[in-house]
């Protein structure tokens, strides 16, 4: 399965430590990532990562487009609840449409650890193999 991790910069360790405790289900899988994400995730956990560019970069627009394609069966944000800010940085992410698109597309989406966890553990019963098909019959 195709995963997507996204942490904002108060997350960005929570997102090691998640990948960490759960290397064992995530090896398993093909994991895409921003680009300072998925750099941090592979240098704490040795998880290979296809990393996108910077969120605010195009980042956020690349995981859009994959999603919106149903080539991401996953996707763990782990966000920061006051994020974005009332006056944001010029250039900073937003990821909501990508969050519209995993709505569209019933893409599951953990926006906190005990839905990630949740989900990673139900994706390690194979509760989530649903995902095979839906990906498969959206290329026919």
């Amino acid at each position: 399965m195709n995963i997507a991790l996204v942490a904002n910069d108060s997350k960005k360790t929570l997102m090691e430590n998640l990948c960490i405790a759960y290397r064992h289900i995530l090896i398993k899988h093909d994991l895409y990532a921003t680009g300072t994400t998925g750099q941090l995730i592979e240098d704490t956990s040795s998880l290979p990562i296809h990393k996108y560019l910077a969120g605010d970069l195009g980042g956020e627009q690349q995981l859009a487009s994959q999603i919106s394609n149903n080539e991401i069966d996953l996707v763990i944000f782990l966000r920061d609840t006051s994020y974005p800010p009332k006056h944001p940085a010029i250039g900073a992410a937003d990821f909501s449409s990508a969050l519209r698109f995993c709505d569209m597309h019933n893409i599951p989406l953990a926006t906190n650890l005990a839905t990630a966890e949740a989900l990673l553990l139900a994706l390690d019963r194979g509760d989530l193999d649903w995902r095979n098909l839906v990906r498969n019959n959206s290329n026919l």
